[in-house]
């Protein structure tokens, strides 16, 4: 893969969704920040259901969460840089994720999507990646999955 230009961003969020494609959304953004010196900021959102309060205990998914956040310093510490772990509780993941990014003064936004089909056989989107596409204020890459071998 070519270089990207390192002066690209001084500062990404990663969007975490737990799924496989995270290793590989770090990978690529450490990379590129290690060339540049940027920060990198690992952002992890629990959704939470509109039927329970927003400060609701998590503690049932506190061992995945906590899972997430690891692999993505242990990642980030193979290329020698730091990543800073942020875990939100929020009602809507995507508008969670655009809010740290413009809170956080970042010129890079990473999310994963994950390869599925919906009933039909279409490629299916899913709401985050659109709405992070129509409302982040700073450059989105989005890293697709491959395609899964039943898929292909």
């Amino acid at each position: 893969m070519p270089d990207i230009e390192t002066s690209l961003f001084r500062r990404a969020v990663v969007a975490l969704n737990g799924g496989p494609s995270d290793g590989r959304i770090v990978r690529l953004v450490a990379a590129q920040a290690a060339k540049a010196k940027a920060e990198l900021i690992a952002v992890h959102v629990v959704e939470i259901d509109w039927t329970l309060p927003l400060d609701a205990d998590i503690a049932g998914r506190s061992e995945d969460v906590q899972r997430v956040l690891d692999s993505a310093e242990a990642i980030a510490e193979s290329y020698k840089l730091t990543i800073e772990p942020v875990l939100l509780l929020a009602r809507d993941v995507a508008a969670a994720i655009v809010d740290e990014a413009t809170e956080r003064g970042a010129d890079l936004l990473v999310v994963g999507l994950p390869y599925r089909k919906r009933f039909g056989g279409e490629f299916a989107i899913g709401r985050t990646v659109p709405y992070i596409l129509q409302n982040a204020p700073c450059a989105v890459w989005v890293v697709r999955e491959p395609m899964s071998e039943e898929a292909s």
